[in-house]
């Protein structure tokens, strides 16, 4: 399969997003850090593989989040891990601004963003076995049975991101919605090239380079469970 075709029932599913563009209100700052930090920290979409060991100033592991929100969880761990390289999608502005923001105020060299898609990041920027590991931290449940076609694991994307991450890397996944997390182990425990760290349909205890957000705090006072769901690219 050519490098900048996604598998089939990834680019059908093209026109089921996973998102909904409601931006908010960007605040000032957030604006701003287009003009000021874009450049340095920014990626701009290629559309062909993408040789990430030059964009980073030092060599390091590739850890990729999809959907990194407002960047709580992103510039945590590239604080605390500074010897890996990070890649953070998201496509919602205030979001990628205020990441920005916070990279810039940190001087973290390790963090650069996109803001698109993470499907079409994935499927023509990402080399296959680029990937160290990936990360999705409280995806959207879309909690309504007609909206699950719209959730971002789905068999097709699970095949995608085993195709870029290298053989024994890490898939980690969390999430506070039960049902949701039952949709994913019947995705990821059926994927053929993952192998369940904590065995089928069941989870592992918070690993400490994942912090606890304040999405994830809201949903414990809210009495939601918290999962974290790890697995293993086969390395066949």
């Amino acid at each position: 399969m050519p490098e900048s075709e996604a598998p089939e029932s990834v680019s059908n599913a093209r026109s089921i997003r996973s998102f909904v563009l409601r931006q908010g209100r960007a605040t000032s700052s957030q604006k701003r850090a287009f003009d000021l930090h874009w450049q340095a920290y920014g990626l701009e979409f290629q559309g062909h593989p993408v040789d990430f060991g030059t964009v980073f100033p030092n060599a390091g592991e590739l850890v990729l989040e999809i959907g990194f929100g407002n960047g709580e969880q992103l510039l945590f761990a590239a604080g605390n891990e500074p010897q890996r390289n990070f890649i953070g999608i998201e496509v919602h502005s205030p979001g990628v601004g205020r990441a920005l923001n916070g990279i810039a105020s940190a001087g973290l060299e390790n963090v650069r963003l996109y803001r698109l898609d993470a499907v079409e990041v994935l499927a023509q920027d990402v080399a296959d076995a680029a990937l160290d590991e990936v990360r999705i931290y409280f995806p959207d449940p879309w909690h309504k049975k007609r909206h699950h076609k719209r959730r971002l694991v789905q068999a097709g994307f699970i095949s995608l991101l085993c195709r870029k991450l290298k053989p024994g890397g890490l898939l980690h996944l969390a999430s506070d919605w039960r049902p949701y997390v039952e949709h994913m182990w019947e995705v990821c425990d059926n994927e053929p090239l993952l192998l369940a760290t904590g065995g089928p349909c069941n989870s592992v205890p918070r690993p400490a380079w994942r912090r606890q957000t304040h999405f994830e705090n809201r949903g414990l006072k809210l009495g939601h469970g918290v999962w974290d769901l790890l697995y293993r690219r086969r390395k066949e």
